[in-house]
């Protein structure tokens, strides 16, 4: 998957690519339009489309190597559902309770059948994968390059590494018709409230979404309820599109019951049967 170039050389830094986006954009050479006549983008007439045209073939080498990270997920995930991504902190450690509620969770999606998607790395991560490929199950790990070199677990049957975190962000929930998250840091929080927007805005079906440790998540269950709700940024439905449970093998048994009374096929052809709330 490319990385770096044939010779090791470092690849060029990513560009922005929402210049015709902007209010006041700049030229190529990073210096201020001149011109504008204060519509649209704020660009002289032609400008817009000649920066259209000079990114394009500046950036034509970038989209390639997105290309090819999206196609090698996509190889990986075939015929791999159905699957429940299980996300969670990189920092757990084995034999911590998390640790081991992570690996029961996965033995026992395993044993239901599903194939189990993690983000490839140590710790709830590593749990995980570690107990579906003990129960002989499917184990993928969605791994990324980071500077600070979050290694990758051995206990998975297929897996790719991306370079770019909003590719790696797809995989993860591309294919999954459940989520569960396991206490975690900044990245677990921010796959948390990215599946609820997903969820919230219809972008993807009202699966299964269940936060495990009710000790961890009550705190901002609570936040939730007092803070963005009461002062109006959410609606109270937004509150029914998750559940907090503490036993593992009720978290897998949420998540077989509602596959066996859901078709993703059906819904997607019947919008009015879809439920309103994740676990309906």
């Amino acid at each position: 998957m490319p990385r770096a170039d044939a010779n090791g050389r470092p690849e060029p830094a990513d560009e922005p690519h929402d210049t015709e986006l902007r209010s006041a954009p700049a030229a190529l050479d990073g210096r201020p339009y001149s011109g504008s006549n204060g519509a649209g983008s704020g660009s002289a007439p032609g400008q817009r489309e000649i920066a259209i045209e000079e990114l394009s073939g500046r950036d034509e080498a970038w989209l390639e190597r997105v290309r090819a990270e999206f196609a090698a997920g996509f190889r990986v995930m075939q015929d791999g559902t159905p699957a429940v991504t299980v996300y969670g902190s990189a920092r757990v450690k084995e034999g911590s309770l998390v640790y081991e509620d992570s690996r029961r969770i996965g033995a026992a999606l395993a044993r239901a059948g599903f194939t189990v998607i993690t983000g490839g790395g140590p710790g709830v991560m590593e749990a995980a994968n570690r107990g579906a490929v003990e129960a002989g199950g499917r184990s993928i790990g969605m791994q990324i390059t980071l500077r600070n070199v979050e290694p990758p677990n051995r206990w998975t049957t297929e897996s790719v590494t991306f370079k770019y975190f909003f590719v790696r962000k797809v995989m993860l929930v591309k294919y999954a018709t459940a989520f569960v998250l396991m206490p975690g840091g900044m990245g677990t929080l921010d796959e948390l409230f990215e599946t609820l927007n997903l969820l919230q805005t219809g972008k993807i079906h009202r699966f299964p979404v269940i936060l495990c440790g009710s000790d961890y998540w009550a705190g901002l269950l609570d936040w939730m309820k007092h803070r963005l709700l009461a002062e109006g940024y959410i609606g109270g439905r937004d509150l029914d599109i998750f559940l907090i449970e503490d036993d593992p093998l009720a978290v897998v048994d949420h998540i077989t019951r509602w596959q066996r009374s859901h078709s993703v096929g059906e819904l997607a052809q019947h919008p009015e049967r879809r439920p309103r709330r994740a676990l309906d």
